[in-house]
């Protein structure tokens, strides 16, 4: 075979992978959801990472207190290692969303490592509450298309964020209060985070928070409750 045949070979076998790489993950149509579309002025209050030791007990109280539902986005290990905690969460109405097993970027694993992270947060959440998570949000942010597709087949509803708090930088609360006054609006996702560190803001930032947003005529709900009214 001369070598304008090999490139041709080489080249027909390409395409024949490329084919067999689309069958596995097809085109997406899939979306992923950063805010709703709604008039009303309704917010979610969102919270990655947890459960958490050093910050669950304190979210949910303050929370309750104010009479708010949230979404807590929970990694499956996390989950596993501290049931009481997605109990608590689970029994006090907030919204359990799936977040993976181990925090992986779902853009930068195979299919079938995805797969086996939602499906092992999925069934440690049906063990502890009964249910099955309905929403997932990718660590990081980070997606592709074929990750959105799988997991669209899963059926989750895949979210991300309008407004960052950035509290896993640990800033002054003072800062992010004043980030999420200036900046909060109609429809609103909001991301918090339910770290295992002692530093983290986000409760004594949540204090001043909440009071402001209720004066204000914010509505807090989940975020499924918030995307039903886009």
């Amino acid at each position: 075979m001369g070598k304008r045949g090999i490139i041709k070979r080489l080249l027909s076998l390409c395409s024949v992978a490329l084919l067999g790489i689309g069958s596995l993950f097809p085109a997406a149509d899939a979306k992923i959801y950063r805010k709703s579309e709604t008039a009303e002025k309704k917010i979610a209050l969102t919270f990655d990472d947890g459960p958490s030791k050093q910050n669950t007990e304190e979210i949910l109280s303050i929370l309750k207190e104010y009479d708010i539902r949230a979404t807590f986005f929970v990694i499956g290990e996390n989950a596993e290692r501290d049931p009481e905690r997605i109990r608590s969460i689970y029994q006090a109405g907030h919204e359990l969303g799936n977040h993976t097993y181990t925090h992986r970027y779902i853009s930068k694993i195979p299919r079938e490592k995805l797969i086996e992270e939602i499906k092992r947060t999925e069934e440690v959440l049906h063990q502890i509450t009964g249910e099955k998570p309905k929403v997932f949000r990718p660590p990081g942010g980070y997606y592709d298309d074929a990750s959105l597709a799988v997991l669209e087949d899963m059926g989750y509803t895949s979210v991300l964020w309008s407004l960052d708090t950035r509290d896993w930088s640990i800033p002054k609360s003072e800062k992010i209060v004043s980030k999420v006054e200036d900046n909060t609006t109609s429809g609103d996702i909001i991301l918090f985070h339910d770290l295992e560190d002692k530093r983290l803001p986000t409760p004594k930032a949540l204090r001043a928070i909440i009071p402001y947003l209720v004066e204000n005529g914010y509505e807090f709900v989940t975020i499924s409750e918030l995307l039903n009214e886009s």
